[in-house]
């Protein structure tokens, strides 16, 4: 165990306990605790976003596919930036005026019920413990590089401290360490940027061709088709992270944390220059680690590329400077998956538990202690997927949740918002259909039993989706009146927020 990592490693733990013991004093109502009680700014909110979306797999996965693969690994992080405009234009205002708790709040807004509640929630936990499982992973041979422990335990070690953190902090515990998370990631990435360059004396264009020479790839470094030659998996790929991101509970949820619609549309627009800026600062730092610590030395430290960053940080800092790089990939971690864990539990808690199983005749103390088990319940779960996910790049695996978010939830969001005819039916085959699909195609494709060439499923599933809403919508009775019923909700909130102004 290196001394200096560990030391770190606690300095992390030790701060983001702090933050959750703060919380935790002012998360003692049900609002509190699921939405911050909306006291967040929409640039504290854009921030905790960025924290929440950024992961482990952004961060580790994406420089190691790009110093791997040059242009086709970039894709990754082009996908994720444009898919905030998507969000913003289409899915932020109705999110942040309908729900109250969770996504499901929303969809009942329209189509009041258990069933479809149910439904909706069902697909949350499963797309958020999903994401979980690569997350967890790259925090796994993060923790067994610091602290020299078994990749199972290290998980473990992760998974209990994420559960600690929404248990007992709830969102507002949750989105300070997103915040912190945020400043410690860019600041972090720049820092090994800055001293990159300034080891090539700042001579950009030597990079590039440092990598080229190092790549094993030659020229073709910076041109397609070195991990995508089929030009479909490419489209597919690129859809289904610009959709994905609108159907993830975690993201989604967030926007009911600021008290009016304009601070939601500040969130969404702050967190997209972050994130961009942040994935300009991976495309350097991809191109930096093949230039410097080259094809070999990385591919025999990691075959999937996860810890090229790392790779790059110990080339030219040393153990100080990895060990900072770690820190931040662990800050990195703990922000996401505490995300992703109190997505599911608030799901399940406010949901399941209070309105399908309770019927809303429970009291608030008690909410609060069904909600702070079921993130234990979650958190052991997430954990015991996890473990035997070690050699999976973790990338790949975030690409096939957002297939399922964005073949799901997201066309689920647009019908409900956007088309008069839609329906309870259509609402319940959007759900299974895209899910479904999503789940046959990767099993049938490479990284399953191998019979589809198409390792992204989203240009067949998240058009499946769809058809899947308009068929049911179509073969079910009209319901227009859900529709006026959701527009008299949105045009009311807005008419009276514009009068409070």
């Amino acid at each position: 165990m290196n001394f200096t990592y560990f030391i770190f490693f606690v300095v992390i733990v030790i701060g983001t306990l702090v933050i959750t013991h703060w919380a935790a004093e002012r998360s003692r109502t049900v609002h509190q605790f699921y939405v911050a009680a909306g006291s967040l700014s929409g640039m504290q909110n854009g921030m905790a976003i960025a924290g929440d979306f950024i992961s482990a797999a952004s961060f580790l996965g994406i420089t190691g596919l790009i110093a791997l693969y040059g242009y086709d690994g970039f894709l990754y992080a082009t996908g994720f930036l444009i898919s905030y405009v998507i969000l913003l234009l289409l899915i932020v205002e109705p999110i942040h005026r309908l729900g109250t708790y969770s996504v499901a709040d929303v969809v009942a807004a329209r189509f009041p019920g258990n069933r479809m509640r149910a439904a909706v929630a069902i697909s949350g936990i499963c797309i958020s413990v999903l994401y979980m499982i690569p997350q967890l992973v790259a925090s796994g041979l993060l923790i067994r590089l610091l602290l020299g422990v078994d990749f199972r335990v290290a998980v473990s070690i992760i998974g209990v401290l994420m559960t600690v953190y929404v248990a007992f902090g709830g969102m507002l515990a949750t989105s300070w360490v997103q915040i912190i998370k945020t400043v410690l990631l860019m600041c972090g990435t720049l820092l090994v940027v800055f001293i990159l360059l300034s080891w090539l004396n700042w001579d950009f264009f030597g990079l590039i061709a440092d990598a080229v020479e190092q790549s094993p790839h030659g020229e073709s470094f910076f041109y397609p088709g070195n991990l995508f030659t089929n030009s479909i998996d490419k489209i597919s790929l690129t859809l289904t992270l610009m959709l994905g991101t609108s159907g993830l509970p975690h993201i989604l949820i967030r926007f009911l944390t600021v008290n009016n619609a304009k601070e939601a549309r500040v969130s969404a627009m702050s967190a997209s220059w972050i994130i961009g800026l942040f994935y300009i600062m991976t495309l350097i730092l991809g191109v930096g680690t093949i230039a410097l610590v080259g094809s070999e030395t990385l591919i025999q430290a990691d075959s999937s590329g996860n810890l090229a960053a790392l790779l790059l940080a110990e080339a030219v800092g040393g153990d100080f400077l990895i060990a900072f790089v770690m820190a931040v990939a662990f800050a990195t971690i703990i922000a996401v998956v505490t995300g992703l864990i109190f997505a599911a539990t608030s799901s399940f808690a406010h949901d399941i538990y209070y309105h399908l199983w309770k019927k809303k005749r429970v009291e608030e103390k008690k909410q609060l202690q069904v909600a702070r088990m079921v993130a234990v319940v979650i958190g052991i779960l997430s954990i015991l997927l996890s473990i035997g996910m070690e050699e999976s790049n973790v990338a790949f695996l975030v690409s096939i949740t957002f297939a399922i978010a964005a073949s799901t939830l997201f066309p689920l969001l647009i019908l409900t918002f956007y088309w008069r005819r839609f329906n309870r039916i259509g609402g319940y085959t959007t759900l299974l259909s895209g899910f479904l699909i999503s789940i046959i195609l990767v099993v049938l494709g490479p990284e399953g039993i191998g019979i589809l060439p198409l390792s992204n499923p989203g240009i067949l599933s998240i058009p499946a989706g769809f058809a899947g809403g308009v068929i049911g919508a179509m073969s079910g009775k009209k319901d227009e009146k859900s529709y006026e019923d959701l527009f008299l909700k949105l045009y009311s909130d807005k008419q009276e927020a514009v009068s409070h102004d």
